[in-house]
């Protein structure tokens, strides 16, 4: 993350581990820029996920894979215009692809199984405290007694929403807390991918390795019907595969021009829109529970931002005076 202490060692990790040969793209930072295409891209990616929890029903979560990576491909082809497709950090762009796919599995199954789109998106509001914890084995990130405390009570506010008994206390939930850890995963490597790899590479890969993951899973998750179903559900699934196209192809484009610290915040966005989606299509009002937890989580993570500004202040600090030498 340029600016920041996470993106620093994000950026040192990035040109440790790339070999000299490969073309660097400038990480420029733009960050009110950046702040808007990821908020448009959670909008975008919310109406998505809605689309495809309300056809999943008819065509099955192996089904829905394919069609999000198809038509997920041609927006991305379309909003490149078919240039800078062509990925150079092969390795590391097909694992976070695949472990991308995973997640797309974990909510597809947890929403065709009828978990509540909003009680997802709070669950997975943990994401961005995930991503403290796993700055630390990965980019090096020395992590203080004070985010720990609020890493820790956000966890807690994890608890809360799922309530031992609660309306979300299911298997499938701690199935969407793994996909969250993964998902914090691919996050840091979006921004290390950025500088070397266009952000429609990004995005054109990640879908792109939807069609086979599909195909692999349908003998676990058998079709429902047709591969081609009734023309509303298949208005719907196309639907689902440009809208996650743009969305990705947005998300891939923020972190490539302002730092993760400035864009994660944004996450919770999708809590609004979950919960306003939800109520309209299926009626899902969330328990108190929820709406507690889900406050405590995002204001530990704010926290968390918080307190990584104010050591980058502090380093930048520190910096000066060393520039500048002992006073006389």
């Amino acid at each position: 993350m340029k600016g920041s202490p996470l993106a620093d060692r994000t950026q040192g990790a990035t040109a440790a581990s790339a070999p000299p040969s490969r073309p660097r793209l400038p990480l420029t930072q733009d960050t009110i820029k950046g702040i808007a295409v990821v908020a448009l891209g959670y909008g975008i990616i919310s109406g998505a996920d809605a689309a495809v929890k309300w056809a999943l029903p008819e065509v099955g979560v192996a089904v829905a894979m394919i069609w999000r990576g198809v038509f997920g491909m041609i927006a991305i082809a379309i909003l490149s215009r078919g240039q800078g497709l062509v990925p150079v950090r092969r390795p590391l762009l097909a694992l976070r692809s695949i472990l991308h796919c995973a997640v797309t599995v974990s909510f597809y199954l947890a929403w065709f199984r009828g978990f509540p789109l909003g009680g997802s998106y709070a669950v997975n509001a943990a994401a961005p405290l995930m991503m403290t914890v796993l700055a630390i084995p990965l980019l090096g990130e020395k992590v203080g007694w004070r985010r720990w405390t609020s890493t820790c009570v956000g966890f807690a506010g994890v608890m809360v929403i799922l309530q031992p008994g609660g309306e979300l206390w299911r298997w499938e939930a701690g199935m969407l807390l793994a996909a969250a850890a993964l998902l914090a995963l691919t996050r840091i490597w979006t921004r290390v991918l950025a500088r070397t790899d266009t952000p429609q590479a990004i995005a054109f890969a990640l879908l792109a390795a939807h069609v086979p993951t599909g195909f692999l899973l349908l003998p676990v998750f058998p079709p429902l019907g047709p591969l081609i179903p009734a023309w509303d559900v298949t208005l719907c699934l196309a639907f689902l595969g440009l809208a996650n196209g743009c969305a990705h192809f947005l998300f891939a484009r923020a972190f490539a021009i302002a730092p993760v610290s400035a864009l994660a915040p944004y996450e919770y966005t999708t809590l609004l829109w979950g919960g306003i989606l939800g109520f309209l299509l299926w009626a899902e009002v969330p328990a108190l529970n929820t709406l507690v937890g889900a406050l405590i989580v995002m204001a530990a993570g704010l926290y968390n931002l918080h307190r990584e500004h104010v050591r980058k202040r502090e380093a930048e600090a520190t910096a000066r005076d060393a520039a500048q030498g002992p006073r006389p």
